[in-house]
């Protein structure tokens, strides 16, 4: 990409110029100046040449340059370069699948998870309202990286991109988990970090269902309220599971504190979940039956078999997060099949 060389940095020209294009998301950007550009570069030693890694649709070459240039348009504080391109660096894996995510007719769209010291170094919010707005690093380091998916991924709506409705996650999702009120291990040590390490994950979600349960206590009863919110007729995809087979689910402390309280891990209340979340095949129109038998009888499965939510419990994500209250949520895995992908910061 290239930098914008108006000295003045006039706000409209840059605001036209950039928009005509075809490099923004629609709202205003910070016009991405030399000065700017370099200021974000410099803030980590980091050598804008230095490419990270091919980055899908497109396959094109990301720099470290091209990445501060969407971080100053999103409007990024330099703080959050390391956490953009470490997410870059996941969705880019082939294990993630970006280049069905960025071209799908559906609404899958990188989600951002973020870990370790860094969340309070930059000041990630993980608390109250964690999807929602007010909180610049979540904000921005989600736009940032929608913005390099599109400007150097190539990833344009109507061009590579052809989501027949979207969903909000294209424009920018970011949070953190809250590991100061989870009574749980954090994702990135479940996956194999050190609790002090700063890391990134990323998932590919289709949307997101909230969850409410003011009635349950038990692990079972709460288990049976998420399990069954979990099965969506819609999220179908192939190879015999509901969605991607990778399920995300977005915890508050106070439920997780309720399993706790019973004796109940992470590890338990995935098994408890999972257990329960397979859908009967007649909950199915009968099309959907016909086409799903066809392709397990086409991969020697069985046709007859119930859908479940994920081949195994493990595969179960489940990510503590958010304020006070008891609202959870939902986020399906791309059905085209996605995996998770975590990346330690660079100069962490």
């Amino acid at each position: 990409m290239e930098l914008w060389y108006d000295n003045n940095d006039n706000w409209q020209a840059a605001q036209d110029a950039l928009l005509a294009g075809g490099l923004t998301d629609g709202l205003p950007v910070v016009p991405p100046t030399p000065a700017r550009v370099n200021a974000m570069l410099a803030a980590h030693g980091f050598n804008g040449a230095e490419v990270l890694c091919d980055l899908p649709p497109l396959f094109a070459p990301v720099t470290w340059q091209d990445i501060a240039i969407n971080a100053v348009m999103a409007g990024c504080l330099p703080a959050y370069l390391p956490v953009i391109g470490a997410a870059v660096e996941g969705i880019a894996a082939a294990e993630f699948n970006l280049v069905g995510i960025a071209t799908t007719t559906g609404s899958a769209a990188p989600m951002i998870i973020v870990n370790g010291p860094i969340v309070q170094q930059i000041g990630l919010n993980a608390g109250g309202n964690v999807f929602g707005p007010g909180h610049r690093a979540n904000a921005t380091i989600g736009r940032a990286l929608t913005l390099v998916l599109r400007n150097v991924g190539g990833a344009i709506p109507g061009e590579l991109d052809m989501s027949t409705i979207g969903q909000p996650a294209k424009y920018s999702c970011c949070i953190a988990e809250n590991e100061t009120d989870s009574p749980w291990a954090s994702l990135h040590v479940e996956r194999g970090f050190d609790k002090n390490d700063s890391v990134v994950t990323v998932v590919g979600i289709a949307g997101s269902v909230e969850i409410v349960d003011s009635s349950s206590h038990t692990p079972e009863d709460l288990a049976q309220t998420f399990a069954q919110s979990m099965l969506i007729a819609g999220t179908a995809g192939s190879g015999g599971l509901l969605g991607g087979g990778e399920p995300l689910l977005i915890m508050p402390p106070e439920i997780a504190q309720a399993f706790q309280r019973a004796s109940c891990s992470k590890a338990h209340a995935k098994a408890l979940i999972h257990e329960r979340a397979v859908m009967p095949r007649d909950r199915l129109s009968n099309a959907i039956r016909e086409h799903r038998a066809a392709l397990a009888q086409s991969v020697g499965g069985n046709p007859d078999a119930d859908l479940r939510i994920a081949e195994a419990a493990d595969d179960v994500m489940i990510v503590v997060a958010g304020g006070v209250g008891i609202k959870a949520a939902y986020l399906p895995t791309w059905a085209g099949m996605t995996k998770a992908v975590s990346r330690k910061l660079r100069g962490q």
